[in-house]
């Protein structure tokens, strides 16, 4: 679960809700929110992972 993974990687880094939403420009809610499991907007979403260090990947599914 991203919004899982996300949370994990500001506590590996010892970032606080705050610092993260300062340094990713968006307000304080919005990251309790993400902590809380509520859905975020992908533009929400790229501005915390660029943040946190992390890429996101979109490829198309191979089937099988």
């Amino acid at each position: 679960d991203l919004k899982e993974v996300m949370k994990s990687r500001r506590k590996t880094l010892s970032i606080s809700q705050l610092d993260l939403a300062e340094m990713a420009e968006v307000s304080l809610a919005t990251v309790k929110d993400i902590d809380e499991a509520k859905d975020p907007s992908l533009a929400t979403v790229n501005k915390i992972i660029e943040v946190l260090g992390m890429e996101m990947i979109f490829q198309v599914r191979q089937t099988v």
